[in-house]
């Protein structure tokens, strides 16, 4: 049996303002849209990607999955991230952390890593 990590879905309630800041966010694009799912990705054969689902209510509380996103230069990325749309959130990390909690335009968290030299720090 072979199995695969295939996508994370992340429940929207604008599919495609969602799609859209995390293809800005990511330097990815869009490689499917359907009223039901939006899905995105680095590339047609690059796993996993993110897949958008539609929902009516909006999000409440803390999510219990995020993603973690690693960049070279932490600083600038946040202040990218924020002009794209993100703002800052305090989920009760502290004055101490290394990472910097984000959410993007529909209140997901997101961390910005310091920036890391392989995937083990």
């Amino acid at each position: 049996m072979t199995l695969s990590f295939y996508t994370i879905v992340i429940d929207a309630h604008d599919l495609a303002a969602q799609a859209r800041f995390w293809c800005r966010a990511l330097d990815w694009k869009v490689l499917f849209e359907a009223d039901d799912e939006v899905v995105i990705g680095a590339g047609e054969h690059t796993l996993p990607g993110i897949c958008f689902v539609p929902v009516g209510e909006p999000k409440s509380g803390k999510n219990r999955l995020h993603i973690d996103l690693a960049p070279d230069d932490q600083a600038a990325e946040v202040e990218r991230l924020i002009g794209l749309g993100a703002r800052p959130v305090d989920v009760g990390q502290g004055p101490d952390v290394t990472w910097r909690v984000l959410a993007d335009p529909e209140g997901n968290e997101f961390c910005v890593l310091s920036p890391k030299k392989s995937l083990i720090a």
